[in-house]
């Protein structure tokens, strides 16, 4: 087993990267890709940059590169759903594009076409390992669709379309893509999110003053979900 770990920005990723054990470099395609042990399980860390292409871009290159048996991305992520407040983590039960709109060709909002599937679904195992973090932490935690496109949104009238187009519980510019990516290479995934602001006309506000926090709380659930896979297969 080896566990793909993506964070869009540094902050979400330093703290596993300090963790890191035998850590080993390698840069390719304009990201670095810490490959080590993180708890004893052999584990490769990336940041992967902003936005759904950096994402999949890498993705891609923790399978074909790498070859990791499961991937988790980890970060923050404005929140759709009232039960969702600022530190609480969202883990996806499924992920979908919200800008993805193919509508005059028959397609429903969030499909990419041809597609066998509108949203992406994650494994159900890697679920409950994350929830179990979640509890083992005291972290409030909600399962749900996460929602991705690459718009930071911070507008009453635009996360209101997104929820009657999409529902979901967050909203952020990665998962979607990373679950895609991760499905069409047959690899298990979550996503995890911290809940950093409320997608609002409060969001330029909150997002700074809970950026950094948000990111390392994310961080610290994703690496005792992998001291649970290490320890499930010792």
């Amino acid at each position: 087993m080896k566990l793909g770990i993506i964070g869009a920005m540094q902050e979400e990723i330093a703290l596993l990267t300090a963790q890191l054990e035998h850590s080993v470099t390698t840069e390719t395609a304009g990201s670095v890709f810490y490959e080590g042990t993180l708890h004893q399980l052999p584990v490769v860390v990336v940041c992967s940059g902003v936005g759904k292409v950096n994402a999949a871009l890498c993705v891609q290159i923790l399978a074909d590169l790498f070859h990791v048996t499961h991937i988790v991305n980890t970060g923050i992520a404005g929140s759709l759903d009232p039960q969702l407040d600022i530190g609480d983590i969202a883990v996806s039960i499924e992920a979908m594009y919200h800008d993805f709109l193919v509508g005059p060709f028959g397609y429903p909002r969030g499909q990419v076409p041809r597609m066998d599937v509108l949203a992406f679904p994650a494994d159900p195992h890697l679920i409950a390992l994350a929830q179990d973090a979640c509890r083992s932490l005291q972290v409030p935690c909600r399962t749900g669709r996460i929602v991705s496109g690459d718009q930071f949104v911070c507008s009453d009238a635009v996360k209101q379309d997104i929820i009657d187009g999409c529902g979901g519980i967050c909203v952020e510019m990665e998962g979607a893509a990373i679950a895609h990516a991760a499905y069409r290479n047959r690899i298990p995934f979550v996503i995890l999110r911290a809940i950093s602001d409320k997608a609002n006309h409060t969001s330029e506000l909150d997002y700074p003053t809970f950026e950094t926090q948000a990111a390392h709380h994310c961080a610290s659930i994703t690496a005792c979900l992998a001291q649970k896979l290490e320890e499930e297969n010792r």
